[in-house]
Order: structure tokens, then C-alpha cells, then sequence
């Protein structure tokens, strides 16, 4: 098709395409008149994403898992039933039309899908700030509403962070009581067992280990002396080392032996009861005498000693079995000393850990501050939502002239009609051998079919 063509078609289908023009803007023009202004408030709230908050790291994964999950918080039902509960003594125009649910729970649940329908939660792009934008019949209402999601959001954050610490704050207390008790009780025990057993401190311990081993010294000391007497009493009195290293006997002996060499050369002179010879034997009988009696003394003695050795070996034996028997109970007593002492330090370190624990889960649940920072409240947006109105009909008026277009198009595909001669070679698939202007008058007398056929800028022959 020729623009020719084209502008021949629209000539003659004027009034179809200017009536869908006028149409279509009119429509748009009436809906732009008619339809409800609605404004949309933003309020932005920064995600400050701590390591701890998404398990220790910052991988891009977690990270948008992270903020996808404070989205889903942010469009919880907990967030817009605290938002309608603000509302409830002014309820937005969209919240007043009738509602479809008969019971209370009903209406309450169609109030908070209606809230969340007029709610958009979207992250910012490439960011941790998340957008809660509210649309509403007025820019009042759209700011405030946002402002409430907002507050309620933080709100709400703050107490899934809180009311778990809370929780865990009372099992803690209660676990820090029983801890403080099982201390007490360990420590009742270590002292009861202390007083009971006599046990003062580790130096009774060293003291008595020590009397131990000065009986063990002194026994064998005594019990080597009495091997000493035990072997001289068995031996021969002249054998004895105290008999012989006697001075005493020595000179005695000595003396013996003057006389009896005395005595034998007397004996060869003089005869049996020369008064020398008498005084000779007389006085070697007291010097032997004297000898025997002394050597006497001497074995007495090492009896004597060896009896009383024997009776320090059984003293020390006996002292010494009984300080090993002390020592022994004492031992014991140190073991179950021992284990009372570790089970005291274990409930104390039971009892530090709890403590710490319940002491860091209290000042959590105490806590007033979240990971969300609003960055500004919403403001009542200037512009309503969507296009205005001189766009929307400017937009409507090239929408109709392409519409109408189309549709003088379709027309004449409908009717056909020759209007030149490009249209009746279409037609007839013959050459156009020559044209003639249009007449004037009598070609207006022409019937309306004729001159339908007849109509060009130059008519065929």
C-alpha cells in the first residue's frame, strides 16, 4: 500500500477514525477525572548485618538470605496486626468498606491482609537498606502508616531478640540457684570431713611422714645394736671386743702374767708352802679374781644391753606400726580430701559458668538496641501514584490516533473500495492505459456508487 493510498483510505474513513480518536481520549480523560488518587510514603531502614547475626560470616548467600529474612519479618502478620492495633481507633478509608468475614477473627484477619496488600517491602539495590513503602488515599495517611510499619518492625526485632533472652534469663536463674546450692552443700561437705578428720592443713601431712621415717631411722639403729649384742653374747667371753680392748682387763691380764712367770721361777727354787710361793698364789688367785669379775661385768653389761635393746625394738616397732597405720588413715583421709576438694572446685566452676551465662543473657534481655536503624522518617509524598493526568491523557491521545488508524484500516478491509488508480490495477490486474481530469457538474449528478468508483485525482479511462 502506497501513502497514496494510505491517505485516500483516510480521507474517506474520517469520521470512523476521529470517533475512535475522540473515544478512546475521552474514556482516558474520564478515567484520569474519576479514578482515586493514591500517594505511596517510603521509609527506609538500614540493616546493619553484624558477623554474628549470619553465622559468623559475610558470604553474599547468607547475606541475601539474611535480608530476604528481614523482609518476610517486615510483611509478618505480627507487624501489621501491631500497626492495625494503632489504627484501630482511626481506621484508614481502604480499611472501612464492608468487610466479607462474619466473626471477629475473620474481620481481623481480612484487616491485616488488606494492611499487607497496600504494603511493599523491598531491599534497596545492591545495599542493606530495606524500603517499607504503604500506599494510601492520602498523602497523610500514606506517611504515617509507613512510620507505623516501621516503628513496629523495629519493635518487633527487637523483641524476637529480647523475649528468647528473657526466657533463657529465668532458666538461668534457676540453674544459678541449683549451682549456688550444690557449691554450698560441697563446701559443707569438705569442711564436715576436715573438722571430722582432724586434718588442719598438707603440713600435719609432711609432720607426720616425717615422724614415720625417724621412727624407721630409729628402729634400725636399735635393731643393729641388738644384732651387735645378740653376736657378742654368743661369742667367748675373751673374745668380746669390749673385753679386749679393755684397759682394765689388759692390765690385769698383764698383771696375771707377771705373776705366774714370778711364780714359775719361785716354784723352781722354793718350795710348795714358801710363804713367797703363798703370797704368789694368792695374789694371782685376786688378780684372777679381779679378772673374772671384771669380764663378768662386761657380759652383764652386753646382756643387760641386749635386753634393753630388745625392748627399744618392740617400743619402736609397735610406735612405728602404729604411726604407718596413722599415716596410712591419713593417707586416706588426704584422698578423700582430695576428691571432696575437686568436687568444691568443680561446682565452683560450674557455678562461675552458669553465673557468667545467666549474667551475659540478662543484660541481652535488657537490652534496647537492635541491628535496624531507621535512616528517615516517611514524608507525605508531593505526587500521587501513577501517571498524572495531562500524561495520561496525552498518552490515551496517541493511543486513539493509533487506534483509530488501525481501525480505518480494518474498515476498509471489511468494504474494499477503489479510490485511485493504484487501487484498480490491485483490482484488475491491468494496466492503466490512460486517465482523465474529473468532470464538475456532471460528474456530481453521477450516482454515489459511480462516483465512489469514479473518484481518484484523475479518473481512469
Amino acid at each position: 500500500m502506497s501513502l497514496h493510498q494510505f491517505l485516500s483510505i483516510l480521507r474517506a474513513r474520517w469520521f470512523a477514525a476521529t470517533l475512535i480518536f475522540l473515544l478512546v481520549v475521552g474514556a482516558a480523560t474520564a478515567w484520569a477525572l474519576l479514578r482515586p488518587s493514591q500517594y505511596t510514603a517510603r521509609a527506609p531502614v538500614l540493616v546493619d548485618v553484624n558477623a554474628s547475626d549470619i553465622g559468623g560470616g559475610y558470604a553474599p548467600g547468607m547475606l541475601s538470605s539474611y535480608l530476604a529474612t528481614q523482609i518476610d519479618i517486615a510483611r509478618s502478620d505480627r507487624v501489621a496486626e501491631r500497626v492495625l492495633e494503632q489504627l484501630k481507633p482511626q481506621l484508614l478509608p481502604e480499611l472501612r468498606e464492608p468487610l466479607r468475614a462474619t466473626t471477629p477473627q475473620g474481620q481481623h484477619r481480612e484487616l491485616v491482609e488488606r494492611l499487607q496488600e497496600m504494603l511493599t517491602v523491598r531491599p534497596a539495590r545492591e545495599s542493606n537498606i530495606i524500603n517499607i513503602d504503604f500506599t494510601a488515599s492520602t498523602a497523610a495517611d500514606a506517611a504515617r502508616v509507613a512510620n507505623m510499619f516501621a516503628a513496629a518492625y523495629t519493635d518487633l526485632a527487637l523483641d524476637l531478640k529480647t523475649n528468647p533472652a528473657k526466657q533463657e534469663s529465668a532458666w538461668f536463674d534457676e540453674q544459678v540457684q541449683s549451682a549456688r546450692r550444690k557449691l554450698e552443700q560441697a563446701q559443707a561437705r569438705l569442711s564436715d570431713f576436715q573438722q571430722r578428720a582432724g586434718i588442719v592443713g598438707e603440713e600435719m601431712a609432711d609432720h607426720e611422714m616425717a615422724r614415720l621415717t625417724t621412727l624407721a631411722t630409729q628402729l634400725a639403729q636399735v635393731q643393729a645394736q641388738t644384732t651387735d649384742s645378740l653376736s657378742k653374747r654368743g661369742a667367748g667371753r675373751d673374745t668380746v671386743a669390749e673385753v679386749m680392748q679393755s684397759p682394765l682387763i689388759n692390765g690385769l691380764k698383764a698383771d696375771i702374767g707377771r705373776v705366774e712367770a714370778q711364780l714359775q721361777q719361785a716354784s723352781a727354787t722354793l718350795g710348795p708352802r714358801h710363804p713367797q710361793i703363798l703370797q704368789l698364789q694368792a695374789e694371782l688367785a685376786s688378780l684372777r679374781s679381779r679378772l673374772a669379775s671384771e669380764t663378768g661385768r662386761i657380759s652383764t653389761s652386753i646382756d643387760t644391753s641386749l635386753e634393753t635393746g630388745r625392748a627399744r625394738e618392740r617400743e619402736l616397732q609397735a610406735a612405728l606400726n602404729a604411726q604407718r597405720s596413722r599415716v596410712l588413715s591419713l593417707n586416706r583421709e588426704r584422698g578423700t580430701l582430695a576428691l571432696l576438694r575437686q568436687d568444691l572446685q568443680a561446682a565452683q566452676q560450674a557455678y562461675n559458668q552458669v553465673n557468667d551465662n545467666a549474667a551475659k543473657v540478662r543484660l541481652t534481655s535488657l537490652t534496647t538496641m537492635t541491628n535496624l536503624r531507621p535512616l528517615a522518617p516517611a514524608v507525605e509524598p508531593a505526587d500521587p501514584v501513577g501517571l498524572s493526568k495531562r500524561n495520561t491523557v496525552a498518552i490515551a491521545a496517541g493511543a486513539g490516533l493509533l487506534l483509530a488508524l488501525l481501525g480505518a484500516l480494518l474498515l476498509e478491509l471489511v468494504n474494499r473500495r477503489v479510490r485511485s488508480t493504484d487501487d484498480l490495477v490491485m483490482a484488475t490486474q491491468l494496466p492503466v492505459l490512460a486517465t482523465v481530469p474529473a468532470a464538475s457538474s456532471r460528474y456530481t449528478a453521477l450516482p454515489a456508487a459511480r462516483q465512489r468508483l469514479a473518484y481518484s485525482p484523475g479518473s481512469a479511462s
